[in-house]
């Protein structure tokens, strides 16, 4: 890695940008500072901005022509970082770079300062080249690892919008397999009460006789759950946008199912499961209860509860949207509830993104991986949520979701690391990419 590089990289991984730590505040603003700065020093403007509770690095690179007529990319990366806790498996400091062998090792390295700095490295590349054709607006949080809004929040309120956005915040396959995610799913996240009486009751006394709380809850979540075909009720797959051709094709070079199954030491919820692994996990949505709480857990008694709680969350497929189906699981809920029961539903959520795949901007950029890469993307999507995809499509601004982590680059686990070779590999595919962006009309 070339020196002047590593000595730039190092000096933003050196800054502990914890989120989830409070005592790192400033922290996490300083890394914005820096991305500020490094903006400023190739060309463009940017400050870090106040929006709503926290800051955004918000910034600009006009295009090398002027800007007029060019098309202009939304940039968007993360600067904040997870705790590096536990400091005792780290075999080097973590915010200390670190290269041994083909690795570079660091907290951030590969989510997602290492991925935001060759972002940056290709817009200076073509700045500085005169061969910017795109205008780059810059939008980048320090509360990604914490689930924060502030950015799906400012870009639902930015009114100058964008021709096409891009995100380096993933990962690859494997080595030398590139992926474009085209979709996120959403989430409904719902919280359930249940009130059966006046006050807890003796089971000898009144079991059999009166409705217990906890069985009622029972009964009411298994009206929401997957079926023996691992299937979530009709209700609750309203809305969903299957998957292309294209996808479906992509899909059958992945893995097999069984195997990512056998990895996570998870076993499958039904005979299909592992085949369908792909199809369930990406463009199907899913329930799954988080947690139950209920008489006196631990605690052996012939108590009949009278009050039952839990939380569950469904899983939004591409095409859903969080009111429709949390309408809907609400009335499957009390429709499955005895008379006498009391229900309080509350839910929440966020609704899944989609890019199609024949979208200008997908298309460009496989050709601009393929022409530095060698190999064409897999289209592929995200089994969880990311709010600012939603927040993109909703604007009509197509997206392109990539990186270049590896799945044994321990993202979020001690030990991170990046590959070297992917920094100059990646600076290469965003500058091609960014070329490729000045296509669109």
């Amino acid at each position: 890695m070339d020196e002047a590089w590593r000595a730039e990289l190092a000096e933003l991984i050196a800054i502990p940008s914890v989120s989830a730590d409070p005592a790192h505040r400033e922290d996490v603003k300083r890394a914005g500072e820096w991305v500020c700065e490094f903006i400023r020093r190739i060309g463009g403007t940017a400050e870090l901005t106040p929006f709503g509770e926290k800051e955004l690095a918000l910034g600009e690179i006009p295009a090398s022509n002027g800007g007029g007529n060019a098309p202009t990319v939304l940039v968007y990366n993360h600067f904040d970082v997870q705790p590096p806790a536990p400091l005792e498996l780290w075999e080097s400091d973590p915010f200390e770079l670190d290269i041994r062998g083909e690795w570079a090792y660091a907290r951030g390295v590969a989510d997602d300062k290492g991925q935001l700095w060759l972002v940056l490295k290709a817009a200076q590349r073509l700045a500085e080249a005169g061969a910017l054709p795109v205008n780059l607006r810059f939008a980048c949080d320090g509360e990604e690892e914490i689930g924060g809004h502030t950015i799906a929040d400012w870009v639902g309120q930015d009114e100058r919008g964008a021709d096409a956005a891009v995100i380096f915040d993933g990962g690859m396959l494997r080595r030398g397999v590139p992926t474009i995610e085209l979709a996120t799913r959403g989430l409904v996240g719902l919280d359930v009460k249940v009130r059966t009486g006046e006050r807890d009751l003796h089971s000898g006394m009144y079991g059999g006789a009166a409705l217990n709380a906890i069985h009622v809850l029972m009964g009411c979540l298994q009206a929401v759950l997957a079926g023996p075909n691992g299937l979530l009720p009709e209700p609750l797959r309203q809305g969903i946008a299957a998957p292309t051709a294209e996808e479906l094709e992509a899909w059958s070079t992945l893995p097999p199912g069984a195997e990512s199954l056998s990895d996570a030491g998870a076993q499958p919820l039904d005979p299909k499961a592992a085949e369908e692994f792909y199809l369930r996990t990406w463009a199907e949505p899913s329930a799954d209860v988080n947690g139950i709480v209920g008489g006196k857990p631990g605690i052996r008694n012939t108590t009949l509860s009278i009050a039952a709680s839990a939380e569950f969350s469904i899983r939004l497929a591409p095409g859903q949207d969080v009111e429709t189906i949390g309408a809907a699981a609400e009335r499957l809920l009390r429709e499955a509830a005895p008379a006498g029961a009391e229900l309080e539903i509350k839910f929440v959520g966020a609704n899944p993104g989609l890019v199609r795949g024949d979208a200008p901007a997908v298309q460009l950029a496989l050709e601009a991986f393929e022409q530095t890469l060698g190999v064409r993307p897999l289209l592929t999507r995200v089994g969880g949520s990311i709010p600012l995809m939603p927040a993109l499509t909703e604007k009509g601004i197509d997206t392109v979701l990539s990186g270049f982590a590896l799945p044994e680059s321990n993202v979020h686990s001690p030990n991170e690391r990046f590959l070297v070779e992917y920094f100059a590999a990646g600076i290469d595919t965003v500058a091609a990419l960014f070329t490729a962006l000045g296509r669109l009309s």
